[in-house]
């Protein structure tokens, strides 16, 4: 069953972010939604008890209402209400107004639901955590550690093995402030 599921959602998944490179790169952005996914499989090795399907799925699906054209509606669908549920938790409310009021509302929302969602939030942020852009200053690479951090301690009791995983991705990331 998994295949197929992740197989249609990386199928969904691509032609809706067909446009679309990973920031800083020429690199299609599924190479952004293979490593949430890949993040999401080696944690499943580590502890089985989440739901695997439902975790995936989110993973590959999690930027589509964020970052392109593709509705609540459309998400539901094709996927149900279980996945634009957890896919709208993962995504900015515009209403709010600054970055962190974002991301606070979003931590909010992803605690409310199963914890394959806060998962997969982990999962975004440690695949976010690599060398930042050559044009990121070094408030920009604080504010970003700092973010990073609140979804540390909003989300710790999501997974055990991403948990530890994005601590260490943090303290790695913190080299990059000593580097400018």
């Amino acid at each position: 069953m998994t295949q197929e599921l992740y197989q249609q959602a990386m199928k969904f998944a691509g032609e809706k972010h067909s446009n679309q490179k990973v920031p800083g790169t020429n690199s299609n952005y599924l190479l952004h939604l293979s490593n949430v996914a890949m993040e999401v499989l080696i944690a499943h090795t580590m502890d089985k008890t989440f739901d695997l399907d439902f975790a995936l799925q989110i993973a590959i699906l999690h930027d589509t209402l964020e970052d392109t054209a593709t509705d609540y509606q459309e998400l539901k669908i094709t996927f149900g209400e279980k996945i634009a549920a957890a896919v709208q938790a993962l995504t900015k409310d515009d209403k709010f107004l600054s970055k962190k009021e974002k991301m606070m509302d979003s931590l909010q929302r992803i605690n409310q639901l199963d914890k394959e969602v806060g998962l997969v939030k982990i999962a975004d942020r440690i695949t976010n955590l690599q060398t930042p852009p050559d044009h990121w200053d070094q408030q920009k690479i604080t504010q970003y550690l700092e973010e990073a951090r609140i979804i540390e301690a909003a989300l710790k009791n999501k997974n055990e093995y991403l948990h530890a995983r994005l601590n260490l991705k943090i303290m790695e990331y913190e080299k990059n402030l000593s580097r400018l």
